[in-house]
Order: C-alpha cells, then structure tokens, then sequence
C-alpha cells in the first residue's frame, strides 16, 4: 500500500474561547466580594475605566466633536458605557423602579481612623507566649516554652513527642517535662495536653477534686464508657447510685476538653447577600445588591485622547484599551442580568418556601430553571456558585434550592431539604428519655408526608445534619 499526501475540504464548527468569553464566564462564578475586588483591579489598569458619579438627572447634549473615527469594533458597545443606562441600572434589574438615595457621610469617631480602634483577636499562641514571658521560668526554660508553644494545634493539644521537643530544643528529654508541667496549667487550663484524660485530669488537679479519687479513676480509665452510656459496669465497680454518678458527669460536664477552641484562628466569616427578596402584598419584589460595585463608564477624558492619538502604536494601544473596558462593562451587565433572571426564575419554582419556609421547598434542579430562562445548565450553575439570597426566612446560599426529589404515594414528590427539615423537628420534639429511631422516624414520615422512605436514608439525612443516632442522644437523667 503506497503512501501518498492529498489535500482535502472539511467542515467543522468549534467553540473559540475568546478572552472577551472567558472573561465573561469568569465573572459569573465571582462571589460578590471577589467581583468587588476584580473590578477595582481593572479600574487600576485600565485607564478608559471610571465609576459614574450620581450627580442627579442632568440634560445631555451631544458632543460635536465625537465623530465616526472610533474603532468599528468597540461602537457596538457603546450605548452599554453611557451614563444614561447605568442610572437607570438598578432599574432593569429590580421588581420597582430606582429611587434615588442620598448617602450620609459618617464622621469618624473622635476623628480617630478605624484602624486606630480595632483591636486584633488574641490568637492562642499569642496568649501562651504572654504568660510565659510573665513566669518564673529560666530564660533556657522559655526557650523550651517557645518550642512547645509552638508545636501546640489550634485545639490545645500538644502535637509532639517530649522526645521530639528535646531534639528542637537541643536539650535533654528530662528538662522538657518541667515546662511541659508549667505549660499545661497556663490559660487555658490543660492547654498543650497530650490526650484528652491528660488534658481533663490537669483541670481536676487545678480545681482541687484530686482527693475524690473515683472522679479520677473516672476520667483516666472510662471516658469511653462514660461517652458510650456504659453506666451499669461503673455502678457496680464504684458501687455508685444513679444519682451519685449524675453528679460525676455534671462535674466532668464543666471541664472543656478543648481548651484552644476559643482562640480560634480563623475569623468568622460574614455573608453580603448578592440579592434581596422583599414580600410586598401578595408578591416578591427582587432586589440586586449593588453596594460598593462601581459602576462603570468609559472615561471620556481618554476618548478624546485616543480620538487625537498621532502615532499607529498609540492608536492601537487606546483601542485595546477601549474595547477592554467595553467587554468589561458589558460583561458585568450581562452578568447581573443572568443573576436577575435565575433568582426571578428560583422565586417562580419555590414560591411556597418564600411564602412558609423550608417544610413546602419542592424538588428542583438546574436543568428546571436552565430550560426556563433560556440558558445552559452550566451557565446556572456557575452564577448560584457563592451566591446568596436574603429571603423572609434567612440568607439561603442560591446551591440551596437545588435538592433531590422523593416519590410519594399519590405520583408527586417532595423534596428532600423538606424531608430533613420534618426529620430534625421530629427528633427536637421528642422525649429525651425514649428518642426517636430511624426506624421510627420513617414510619412518621410515611404516615404525615406519605413517602416512602427508607431507614438507611432517615440515618442519611440524619448524619448529613450532625445529629446522633438514638442510643446517644437517649438521656437517663
């Protein structure tokens, strides 16, 4: 068989990911603060990019000098950038039309910046090194100190062997367990434990119960037990009342096994809803969230500069520059606009939770509300990703209205967030002394919603909520 070159035709259609394309996807699955902070960044580089000022409603009158030598590739875009479309912005994408809002300036306290009046969370290891630099301790002594303070985790517990310490010290394992000692009565009690008995026994010791030496027998050798409900073995051995004992889990009920906690490291993380839904009569009004997004314009300053460029390289430069700016804009747009339609869309399908909560949340997936507004799967699913919504019932991430469904008797469904929600309620109404099985728990659920749900599912669900099984929440006391 010869080998021969030929030449020959063929068609094909492919998807060209543009960076215009790409920007745009980019820009959906921004969370509201990372889409702050992109378009600050832009706004840095790129020149032809400004924030509208709201100077109130002003006669426009048309500029002489603007004429048909901009680029044929940005003039498309530029009904987009003008001032007019951006003060009527809220507008298109909200239930009412825009108010104007006049904002106050806030004077500063005593006229003392803000960072001059915040103070810092104290972090754990922080705390630990102001203590030891207060004690008594030789200054080689602190240095080993410095050394167990720092292999301390964010829970208190030591997380190194005294073997270990000594080789990071340069010392001998046997001036390591004096610090240790010193250490672990630090605040918090029992910090840079080992094990939890460990980190337990030194609150005991702080406290002044080592003299009850069931207490300690109890807390050295049976917190298994004692977290397994094992009561009856520990009667007989301490020949205890039920009683007797409920005041030894009381006591050891006081001691925090986790003495670091507190001093977490991380700070808590507050949520600015992308949008807001209001209940006004018997509808919902939809409200994008546009504080502290620019809005953006082209600045007319460097059309005219770029209007005026002499030289090919500045021409090109300014129109790079320009039709930048333009996607930008259009894709910021375009992306509020999507955002728009999918919440209007989510409110359509699950106006029963709007109306009365989690317990009437219906199956819904992103195929429901891609064929609903027009738009591909993946499109909705990168603007509910870091999404969140202010609802009448609390700030709902956009991911939460998505939920399986589960078949009842009558052919319907239901969803399973409204199922959880049943499941939880059930097992907070309930009688401490007997709980709720899953067993039990899905014979309930079959008798009030009519569904058929499985007892390995009612643990599913269960599990996926944090909520132990029967036998540990089950209270003898």
């Amino acid at each position: 068989m010869a080998l021969e070159l030929r030449q020959q035709l063929k068609l094909t259609q492919q998807l060209v990911m543009t960076p215009q394309l790409q920007q745009a996807i980019r820009l959906l699955q921004l969370s509201r603060l990372e889409l702050v902070e992109t378009v600050q960044q832009e706004m840095l580089e790129n020149p032809f990019l400004e924030e509208a000022q709201d100077e109130g409603p002003q006669v426009e009158t048309p500029d002489p000098r603007e004429t048909a030598t901009a680029a044929a590739d940005v003039a498309y875009d530029r009904e987009i950038a003008r001032d007019a479309d951006w003060e009527d912005y809220l507008g298109d994408f909200a239930s009412t039309s825009r108010q104007s809002t006049v904002r106050e300036s806030e004077m500063p306290e005593e006229m003392t910046s803000f960072e001059a009046r915040y103070a810092a969370k104290p972090s754990l290891e922080g705390h630990l090194m102001w203590q030891l630099r207060l004690s008594s301790l030789t200054e080689r002594q602190k240095d080993i100190g410095e050394v167990i303070i720092g292999n301390i985790a964010s829970s208190g517990y030591l997380h190194a062997t005294v073997e270990d310490i000594a080789e990071m010290a340069g010392v001998l394992p046997g001036e390591v367990e004096p610090v240790l000692h010193a250490v672990q009565r630090f605040d918090p009690v029992g910090v840079s434990a080992r094990t939890a008995q460990e980190c337990l026994l030194v609150q005991i010791e702080v406290l002044g119960y080592t003299r009850d030496k069931v207490l300690v027998e109890l807390v050295r050798d049976h917190l298994e037990d004692l977290e397994k409900r094992r009561y009856k073995p520990l009667l007989r051995k301490f020949r205890l009342t039920m009683e007797d004992l409920k005041e030894y889990l009381d006591l050891i009920q006081t001691l925090d096994p986790m003495p670091g906690a507190s001093y977490g490291g991380g700070d808590p993380q507050f949520v600015s809803p992308d949008v807001y839904v209001y209940k006004y009569d018997d509808d919902f009004i939809i409200m994008l969230n546009e504080d502290g997004l620019p809005h953006l314009q082209l600045s007319t300053m460097y059309e005219r500069s770029a209007a005026a460029a002499a030289s090919a390289g500045e021409r090109e430069y300014f129109q790079e520059k320009m039709r930048s700016a333009s996607w930008l804009i259009k894709s910021l747009y375009q992306r509020q606009r999507t955002l728009y339609k999918v919440v209007e869309s989510i409110v359509k399908y699950q106006r029963g939770f709007f109306e009365d909560g989690v317990s009437r949340l219906k199956p819904l997936i992103l195929k429901d509300i891609a064929d609903d507004i027009g738009m591909h799967e993946s499109t909705v699913s990168r603007i509910t990703t870091s999404k969140y919504v202010a609802t009448p019932h609390g700030i709902m991430e956009l991911k939460f209205f998505f939920n399986s469904a589960l078949e009842l008797d009558d052919g319907s469904q239901v969803g399973s967030e409204s199922v959880k929600a049943l499941i939880k309620k059930l097992i907070a109404d309930e009688d401490p002394r007997e709980p709720l099985s899953d067993e039990r728990i899905g014979e309930i659920l079959k008798d009030q919603l009519k569904v058929n749900i499985a007892r390995r599912t009612v643990a599913k669900y269960r599990t996926a909520m944090d909520i132990p099984s029967s036998s540990k929440r089950k209270e003898l006391f």
